[in-house]
């Protein structure tokens, strides 16, 4: 069955920097996207940028582009959110999920169906 788990959270200053790993289990990981979600206290779950883990594709939220940055290990079936100049507003429970077939693209991404468990970052100001 398919698994996930997010680690990599943590407590973090502003402007600082955090990365994120979500290792994958139980599906074909190079035929899948991988997405991070993410949500904060009384707001909707939003996604912020997931790959395509067989041809590379990547799609971010606009508000996190060029500060975060994913990336896929495919021999470790691990993608990896690199978070840098985190700002407060970055405060949030992060998800990362996967499924195939799959949109990923610069102009967006398509739900995802398997999820794991979240992993808090929190940006103090």
């Amino acid at each position: 069955d398919v698994q996930l788990q997010a680690s990599g959270g943590g407590l973090v200053q502003a402007g600082g920097s955090l990365r994120l790993s979500c290792a994958a289990s139980g599906f074909p990981f190079d035929a899948y996207a991988i997405g991070w979600f993410r949500q904060a206290p009384g707001k909707e779950r939003e996604g912020v940028a997931c790959i395509g883990a067989s041809d590379g594709s990547t799609y971010y939220l606009p508000s996190v582009k060029g500060r975060f940055t994913i990336s896929s290990d495919n021999a470790k079936n691990t993608v990896y959110l690199q978070m840098n100049s985190v700002k407060p507003e970055d405060t949030a429970v992060y998800y990362c999920a996967a499924d195939a077939p799959y949109y990923c693209t610069e102009y967006g991404m398509s739900p995802l169906e398997y999820w794991g468990k979240g992993t808090q970052v929190t940006v103090s100001s």
